[in-house]
């Protein structure tokens, strides 16, 4: 989707909360410019509005770069040992700074996001146009501002809630996580029907009525509302357009973009190569995230995986014997550093060359196991700022093995196996088979069926929350699972009980909008 750099006035978080957008008190109007005041006028304006609501998920603070870090590296399943200490401290639990930049960025861009948002929803209904499209425009913001929110309150809590567009006078007021849920629902509810089911042309990206299914089916996993999580996650899987590709790794490519396994993806491209990173037509519109985790040499290595998520893949072969051929599309790593219970196969290649090539046997980066996925080794053998590969933020084989968990949750063991086989079969795994699982049994299954599956695609964090790790659940002893996390990452035992399950509030917007900060923060 061909989406533009609108420049609407923008709630902008750190130091602007309070405000809307800032004028100089001697400044005159450009007649030339469009204001909030005289821009909705047409249908065309109505789309354009919606597009830079968009945008948003282009941002440094959302799925360019620093999102990543927040919900991959701060996981158990990734890690950062960057030489700038601040950034690898934000993803061991430990910030001193509250307006540190990542965490700023992530704040900032998603409020701005949500102000766009909110006016194309408070604009749009006035404009005379076509209702269909309207409601479809309305339905979008609805959406996207219900995806903003569903970010910022896994990571932030008890957010500001802004529903209305920034104004002088607008104070939006800090809502409890679980009113900012209850919107994120609300939102969600009132977006599915008016979304379209499929796009065709330069509309082929924009959200359909699949992907609000999905992300109110993954809100209700979040909450633990099983059967409303089930109910939504089946009219994902009765849509016979959605389907698992052939080719795990065509899921990462920016060959194989929009294809059937996709839901909901932001876009990414080359085309405007070394851009700034602002808001522009001047901006750069690749991702960064391959930039940033890319083995040295290619990028600045600032983000690896921990080894126990490189053994998950080992621990069984496949049906003919050999590797999850998903661990080759997952990592570049030491085939020699491995268990040899599962044959090794051909040396992992990287961007071109032989791993211990590449890599000197013996020397530190040789041990080190890198992400590829997302990586754009499989067409050029460098690195830089703008990768053109668009994250997929849902994809089906989540929405499957989501309605395994929830089925599993609510007694329905048998009927979650069909589900999780289907994702492993694509693996070339052996099925399941049904009748030799507890509920038990099966919940530690799913939780290792996610991490060959999705591990390093922002779903990590998520997980955790969900299965007791990081926020308390009911009947789940915490202590005991975090202690397990532990053991499979070391920067857990920085993790403070109600307290590191929360992303502190930016220190600026606490003592100018007067919030409240988070449990622990001080």
């Amino acid at each position: 989707m061909n989406i533009s750099k609108l420049g609407l006035c923008a709630l902008a978080g750190s130091l602007l909360l309070t405000t809307a957008c800032e004028k100089d008190l001697l400044e005159q109007n450009n007649p030339n410019i469009a204001t909030t005041q005289s821009f909705w006028q047409t249908s065309e304006d109505a789309v354009k509005g919606v597009n830079a609501v968009y945008s948003g998920l282009q941002q440094l603070g959302t799925y360019r770069r620093w999102l990543h870090f927040a919900l991959d590296l701060r996981s158990d399943d990734g890690f950062s040992s960057s030489p700038w200490g601040e950034l690898a401290d934000f993803t061991k639990f430990r910030q001193v700074n509250y307006d540190f930049e990542p965490s700023r960025d992530i704040w900032r861009d998603h409020y701005r996001a949500i102000n766009r948002a909110n006016q194309v929803i408070t604009s749009v209904p006035g404009i005379t146009m076509n209702e269909t499209l309207k409601k479809r425009v309305i339905a979008e913001a609805r959406f996207l501002r219900a995806l903003y929110y569903y970010n910022l309150v896994s990571l932030y809590g008890n957010v500001p809630l802004a529903l209305e567009p920034s104004t002088v006078t607008y104070r939006p007021a800090q809502g409890t996580e679980a009113q900012v849920w209850d919107q994120v629902i609300a939102d969600l509810q009132a977006a599915e029907p008016d979304l379209e089911v499929s796009y065709t042309g330069s509309d082929v990206g924009r959200a359909t009525r699949g992907a609000a299914a999905t992300l109110l089916g993954k809100v209700y996993m979040q909450l633990r509302r099983w059967p409303d999580a089930s109910t939504q996650f089946q009219k994902v899987i009765s849509n016979t357009s959605y389907s698992l590709v052939p080719n795990y790794q065509d899921n990462f490519k920016h060959t194989t973009e929009y294809n059937s396994e996709s839901i909901f993806e932001v876009g990414f491209s080359d085309v405007n190569l070394g851009g700034n990173d602002g808001d522009d037509a001047s901006s750069s519109e690749g991702g960064q995230r391959s930039q940033f985790w890319g083995v040295p040499g290619d990028g600045f290595t600032d983000g690896e995986a921990r080894p126990w998520v490189r053994d998950e893949f080992l621990t069984e072969a496949t049906a003919a014997g050999t590797r999850d051929p998903r661990l080759e599309a997952t990592f570049f790593y030491n085939p020699q550093l491995t268990p040899n219970t599962i044959p090794r196969g051909a040396e992992p290649m990287v961007y071109g060359e032989p791993f211990n090539t590449r890599f000197a046997p013996g020397s530190t980066n040789n041990s080190r196991i890198y992400w590829r996925k997302y990586s754009t080794d499989y067409y050029r053998t460098f690195e830089n700022f703008d990768s053109p590969i668009n994250h997929r933020v849902m994809r089906f084989a989540d929405v499957l093995l989501l309605q395994a968990e929830a089925l599993n949750e609510q007694g329905q063991t048998a009927a979650a196996i069909p589900l999780i086989n289907r994702v492993r079969a694509r693996a070339g795994m052996t099925p399941l088979v049904a009748g030799s699982f507890t509920q038990a049994s099966l919940r530690t299954r799913i939780m290792h069926e996610r991490v060959t599956e999705l591990t390093g695609e922002g779903l990590r964090w998520f997980d955790l929350k969900r299965w007791g790790v990081v926020d308390p659940q009911p009947g789940i002893d915490q202590t005991a699972a975090l202690n397990a996390a532990r053991q499979r990452d070391p920067d857990f035992t920085s993790f403070e009980l109600n307290k590191s399950r929360l992303i502190p509030i930016l220190r600026t917007d606490v003592d100018v909008a007067r919030l409240t900060q988070n449990p622990g923060w001080q």
